[in-house]
Protein backbone atom coordinates (compact mmCIF):
# COMPACT_ATOMS: atom_id res chain seq x y z
CA UNK A 1 0.00 0.00 0.00
CA UNK A 2 3.11 2.22 1.10
CA UNK A 3 4.34 1.83 -2.55
CA UNK A 4 1.29 2.80 -4.42
CA UNK A 5 -0.17 6.46 -4.53
CA UNK A 6 -3.19 7.27 -2.65
CA UNK A 7 -5.14 8.20 -5.51
CA UNK A 8 -5.36 4.66 -6.37
CA UNK A 9 -7.81 4.03 -2.88
CA UNK A 10 -10.12 7.31 -3.99
CA UNK A 11 -8.19 9.04 -0.61
CA UNK A 12 -8.41 12.75 -0.86
CA UNK A 13 -4.56 13.21 0.56
CA UNK A 14 -1.34 13.89 -1.58
CA UNK A 15 0.76 11.51 -0.19
CA UNK A 16 0.49 8.67 2.70
CA UNK A 17 1.86 9.43 6.41
CA UNK A 18 2.11 6.76 9.39
CA UNK A 19 -1.84 7.82 10.21
CA UNK A 20 -3.72 7.71 6.96
CA UNK A 21 -1.90 4.22 6.18
CA UNK A 22 -3.07 3.03 9.64
CA UNK A 23 -6.40 4.22 8.73
CA UNK A 24 -6.51 2.66 5.42
CA UNK A 25 -5.62 -0.42 6.52
CA UNK A 26 -8.25 -0.67 8.83
CA UNK A 27 -11.11 0.50 6.15
CA UNK A 28 -9.50 -2.03 3.67
CA UNK A 29 -10.41 -4.75 6.37
CA UNK A 30 -6.54 -5.88 6.18
CA UNK A 31 -6.01 -5.65 9.46
CA UNK A 32 -8.64 -5.09 12.62
CA UNK A 33 -6.55 -2.41 14.04
CA UNK A 34 -2.97 -1.14 13.59
CA UNK A 35 -0.98 2.13 15.13
CA UNK A 36 0.55 4.48 13.21
CA UNK A 37 3.70 4.12 15.23
CA UNK A 38 3.67 0.25 14.24
CA UNK A 39 3.12 1.15 10.62
CA UNK A 40 6.73 3.69 11.05
CA UNK A 41 8.31 0.85 12.15
CA UNK A 42 7.71 -1.57 9.62
CA UNK A 43 8.24 1.00 6.96
CA UNK A 44 11.73 2.22 8.61
CA UNK A 45 12.08 -2.03 8.46
CA UNK A 46 11.72 -1.82 4.34
CA UNK A 47 13.71 1.56 3.84
CA UNK A 48 10.24 2.89 2.88
CA UNK A 49 9.29 6.53 3.52
CA UNK A 50 6.08 7.32 1.40
CA UNK A 51 5.84 10.92 3.27
CA UNK A 52 8.91 12.14 1.55
CA UNK A 53 8.71 13.68 -1.91
CA UNK A 54 11.61 14.60 -4.18
CA UNK A 55 10.91 16.52 -7.15
CA UNK A 56 12.22 15.59 -10.44
CA UNK A 57 11.81 17.35 -14.12
CA UNK A 58 10.89 15.53 -17.13
CA UNK A 59 13.49 16.79 -19.66
CA UNK A 60 11.83 18.77 -22.28
CA UNK A 61 15.91 18.51 -24.11
CA UNK A 62 17.17 14.36 -24.87
CA UNK A 63 20.64 14.58 -22.77
CA UNK A 64 22.08 13.90 -26.00
CA UNK A 65 25.04 14.95 -27.43
CA UNK A 66 23.58 17.89 -28.67
CA UNK A 67 22.87 19.27 -25.54
CA UNK A 68 26.01 17.66 -24.29
CA UNK A 69 27.68 20.41 -26.73
CA UNK A 70 25.90 22.99 -25.73
CA UNK A 71 26.52 22.80 -21.93
CA UNK A 72 30.42 22.18 -22.92
CA UNK A 73 30.02 25.49 -25.20
CA UNK A 74 28.98 27.36 -21.97
CA UNK A 75 30.97 26.10 -19.23
CA UNK A 76 33.98 26.82 -21.72
CA UNK A 77 33.54 30.66 -21.52
CA UNK A 78 34.23 30.22 -17.74
CA UNK A 79 36.93 28.20 -17.43
CA UNK A 80 38.93 28.98 -21.11
CA UNK A 81 41.36 31.66 -21.11
CA UNK A 82 40.44 34.43 -22.91
CA UNK A 83 41.90 37.01 -25.22
CA UNK A 84 42.50 40.82 -24.42
CA UNK A 85 39.29 41.99 -26.83
CA UNK A 86 36.78 39.15 -24.98
CA UNK A 87 34.30 39.24 -22.09
CA UNK A 88 32.07 36.78 -20.29
CA UNK A 89 29.20 37.90 -18.28
CA UNK A 90 26.14 36.76 -17.15
CA UNK A 91 22.61 38.43 -17.22
CA UNK A 92 19.27 37.56 -15.90
CA UNK A 93 16.26 39.30 -14.51
CA UNK A 94 15.13 38.77 -10.54
CA UNK A 95 11.31 39.14 -10.76
CA UNK A 96 9.15 40.91 -8.35
CA UNK A 97 10.95 41.89 -5.72
CA UNK A 98 8.78 43.41 -2.33
CA UNK A 99 9.53 45.89 0.02
CA UNK A 100 7.28 43.83 2.66
CA UNK A 101 7.54 46.89 5.35
CA UNK A 102 7.01 45.09 8.29
CA UNK A 103 4.25 46.26 10.68
CA UNK A 104 6.74 46.11 13.45
CA UNK A 105 10.01 46.87 13.78
CA UNK A 106 12.70 44.14 13.41
CA UNK A 107 14.58 43.65 16.63
CA UNK A 108 18.23 42.60 16.48
CA UNK A 109 20.22 39.64 17.96
CA UNK A 110 20.05 39.24 21.85
CA UNK A 111 21.98 37.11 23.75
CA UNK A 112 20.26 33.57 23.74
CA UNK A 113 17.81 35.66 21.38
CA UNK A 114 17.76 35.83 17.41
CA UNK A 115 16.81 39.09 15.26
CA UNK A 116 12.69 38.92 15.43
CA UNK A 117 11.20 39.97 12.29
CA UNK A 118 7.23 40.82 12.73
CA UNK A 119 5.19 38.21 10.97
CA UNK A 120 2.95 40.68 9.19
CA UNK A 121 3.93 43.25 6.63
CA UNK A 122 2.08 45.50 4.34
CA UNK A 123 1.73 45.60 0.37
CA UNK A 124 3.74 47.98 -1.66
CA UNK A 125 4.45 46.87 -5.28
CA UNK A 126 7.59 45.42 -6.65
CA UNK A 127 10.66 45.73 -8.28
CA UNK A 128 12.57 43.88 -10.50
CA UNK A 129 16.52 43.53 -10.79
CA UNK A 130 18.21 43.54 -13.97
CA UNK A 131 22.23 41.99 -13.24
CA UNK A 132 25.25 41.46 -15.05
CA UNK A 133 27.59 39.33 -13.20
CA UNK A 134 31.85 39.45 -15.14
CA UNK A 135 32.71 35.46 -14.61
CA UNK A 136 36.27 36.73 -14.66
CA UNK A 137 36.11 40.00 -11.77
CA UNK A 138 33.10 38.55 -10.21
CA UNK A 139 32.18 42.53 -10.70
CA UNK A 140 28.22 42.81 -11.09
CA UNK A 141 26.19 45.15 -12.70
CA UNK A 142 22.57 46.00 -12.26
CA UNK A 143 19.46 47.96 -13.21
CA UNK A 144 16.10 48.13 -11.71
CA UNK A 145 12.82 48.53 -13.18
CA UNK A 146 9.45 48.45 -12.05
CA UNK A 147 8.59 46.28 -15.81
CA UNK A 148 10.01 43.53 -17.35
CA UNK A 149 10.10 43.90 -20.92
CA UNK A 150 12.09 44.04 -23.65
CA UNK A 151 12.25 48.03 -23.47
CA UNK A 152 13.78 47.79 -19.92
CA UNK A 153 15.76 44.99 -21.07
CA UNK A 154 17.43 46.67 -23.97
CA UNK A 155 18.02 50.13 -21.60
CA UNK A 156 19.86 47.21 -19.41
CA UNK A 157 22.04 46.27 -22.64
CA UNK A 158 22.64 50.18 -23.46
CA UNK A 159 24.06 50.43 -20.06
CA UNK A 160 26.21 47.15 -20.17
CA UNK A 161 27.50 48.97 -23.88
CA UNK A 162 28.33 51.68 -22.14
CA UNK A 163 29.95 49.87 -18.82
CA UNK A 164 32.11 48.23 -21.20
CA UNK A 165 35.03 49.66 -22.81
CA UNK A 166 35.43 49.88 -26.44
CA UNK A 167 38.52 47.38 -26.92
CA UNK A 168 36.16 44.61 -25.75
CA UNK A 169 35.18 43.43 -29.40
CA UNK A 170 33.32 40.13 -28.35
CA UNK A 171 31.33 40.02 -25.36
CA UNK A 172 30.01 36.49 -24.50
CA UNK A 173 26.31 37.02 -22.96
CA UNK A 174 25.16 33.80 -21.46
CA UNK A 175 20.86 34.41 -21.29
CA UNK A 176 18.48 31.93 -20.27
CA UNK A 177 15.52 31.56 -23.08
CA UNK A 178 12.95 34.16 -21.85
CA UNK A 179 11.28 35.39 -24.70
CA UNK A 180 12.46 38.92 -23.75
CA UNK A 181 15.62 37.77 -24.22
CA UNK A 182 14.96 36.77 -28.01
CA UNK A 183 12.42 39.29 -29.21
CA UNK A 184 12.61 41.07 -32.53
CA UNK A 185 13.88 44.61 -30.40
CA UNK A 186 16.47 42.56 -28.70
CA UNK A 187 17.65 41.36 -31.74
CA UNK A 188 17.31 44.67 -33.68
CA UNK A 189 19.93 45.67 -30.97
CA UNK A 190 22.31 42.88 -31.22
CA UNK A 191 22.46 43.68 -34.82
CA UNK A 192 23.56 47.20 -34.20
CA UNK A 193 26.01 46.18 -31.52
CA UNK A 194 27.82 43.29 -33.08
CA UNK A 195 30.09 42.92 -30.28
CA UNK A 196 27.52 41.67 -28.00
CA UNK A 197 26.55 37.54 -28.74
CA UNK A 198 24.43 35.68 -26.95
CA UNK A 199 24.91 32.18 -25.73
CA UNK A 200 21.85 30.60 -24.67
CA UNK A 201 21.97 27.20 -22.39
CA UNK A 202 19.88 24.32 -22.65
CA UNK A 203 15.87 24.68 -21.19
CA UNK A 204 16.05 23.43 -17.69
CA UNK A 205 19.93 24.42 -16.96
CA UNK A 206 19.35 27.82 -15.01
CA UNK A 207 22.50 26.28 -12.83
CA UNK A 208 24.84 27.00 -15.92
CA UNK A 209 24.15 31.20 -15.41
CA UNK A 210 26.73 32.27 -12.78
CA UNK A 211 24.42 35.32 -11.93
CA UNK A 212 22.18 32.26 -10.26
CA UNK A 213 24.47 31.83 -7.54
CA UNK A 214 25.13 35.84 -7.48
CA UNK A 215 20.98 35.87 -6.80
CA UNK A 216 21.28 33.13 -4.12
CA UNK A 217 23.66 35.47 -2.41
CA UNK A 218 21.52 38.49 -2.60
CA UNK A 219 18.63 36.45 -1.22
CA UNK A 220 20.33 35.16 1.38
CA UNK A 221 21.75 38.28 2.50
CA UNK A 222 19.71 40.81 1.73
CA UNK A 223 16.35 39.57 0.81
CA UNK A 224 15.00 36.78 2.82
CA UNK A 225 13.70 38.94 5.35
CA UNK A 226 12.57 42.28 3.60
CA UNK A 227 12.28 45.40 5.35
CA UNK A 228 11.69 48.42 3.06
CA UNK A 229 9.53 51.55 3.46
CA UNK A 230 8.35 51.42 -0.06
CA UNK A 231 10.47 50.65 -3.60
CA UNK A 232 12.83 53.84 -3.60
CA UNK A 233 14.31 52.57 -0.03
CA UNK A 234 14.23 48.56 -1.72
CA UNK A 235 16.00 50.09 -5.08
CA UNK A 236 18.44 51.83 -3.30
CA UNK A 237 19.61 48.91 -0.93
CA UNK A 238 20.05 46.45 -4.22
CA UNK A 239 22.32 48.84 -5.30
CA UNK A 240 23.86 49.53 -2.26
CA UNK A 241 24.51 45.59 -2.18
CA UNK A 242 25.87 45.78 -5.24
CA UNK A 243 28.26 48.39 -4.61
CA UNK A 244 29.74 46.83 -1.18
CA UNK A 245 29.75 43.44 -3.19
CA UNK A 246 31.96 45.14 -5.98
CA UNK A 247 34.62 46.45 -3.28
CA UNK A 248 35.21 42.50 -2.11
CA UNK A 249 34.04 41.00 -5.53
CA UNK A 250 35.67 37.74 -6.64
CA UNK A 251 34.51 35.62 -9.51
CA UNK A 252 33.22 31.88 -8.95
CA UNK A 253 35.66 29.03 -9.02
CA UNK A 254 34.01 26.96 -11.97
CA UNK A 255 36.75 23.89 -12.50
CA UNK A 256 36.79 21.48 -15.22
CA UNK A 257 36.40 18.49 -12.84
CA UNK A 258 33.54 19.90 -10.72
CA UNK A 259 31.64 20.26 -14.27
CA UNK A 260 32.89 16.86 -15.23
CA UNK A 261 31.04 15.85 -12.53
CA UNK A 262 27.61 17.48 -12.89
CA UNK A 263 27.37 16.50 -16.39
CA UNK A 264 27.44 13.00 -15.45
CA UNK A 265 24.63 13.50 -13.52
CA UNK A 266 22.78 13.77 -16.45
CA UNK A 267 24.02 10.87 -17.58
CA UNK A 268 25.68 12.57 -21.09
CA UNK A 269 27.32 9.76 -23.96
CA UNK A 270 30.51 8.44 -22.49
CA UNK A 271 33.67 10.04 -23.52
CA UNK A 272 32.56 13.22 -23.17
CA UNK A 273 34.20 15.92 -21.00
CA UNK A 274 34.07 19.52 -19.82
CA UNK A 275 35.82 21.94 -22.34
Amino acid sequence: MACELPSLYGLPIGQWDCTELARTLVDSGLVEGISPDTVRRVLLGHELRPWRVHAWLSPQVPRDQTFATAVQEICGFYTRPLAATEAVICVDEKTSLQPRPRCAPTLAAEPGKPVRVEHGYQRAGALHLFAAFDTRSGEVIGRTEPRKRAKEFIAFLDQLDVKFAPTLTAIHVVVDNLSVHKSKAVKAWLQVHPRFVFHFPPVHCSWLNQVEQWFSILQRKLLRHPNFADLALLGQALQDFIARWNRFAQPFNWTTGSITKVMARYQLPSGLTAA
